[in-house]
C-alpha cells in the first residue's frame, strides 16, 4: 500500500474516532462529518499534487 494512502487511511480513521467521541448532538456529527470531509479533501489534494 502506497505510504500517501496509508497515511490518508490513518487520518481518517483518527478523525473518526473523535468526531464519534466528541459529538454529543446531531448537529455536533454533522460538523464532525463536515470537517472529517473537508480534511480529506485537502489530503487528497495535497497527495495528487
Amino acid at each position: 500500500m502506497d505510504s500517501k494512502l496509508r497515511n490518508i487511511f490513518a487520518v481518517l480513521i483518527t478523525s473518526t474516532a473523535l468526531a464519534v467521541a466528541g459529538c454529543n448532538t446531531v448537529q455536533g456529527v454533522g460538523e464532525d462529518v463536515e470537517s472529517v470531509g473537508e480534511e480529506t479533501q485537502e489530503i487528497a489534494q495535497e497527495a495528487k499534487d
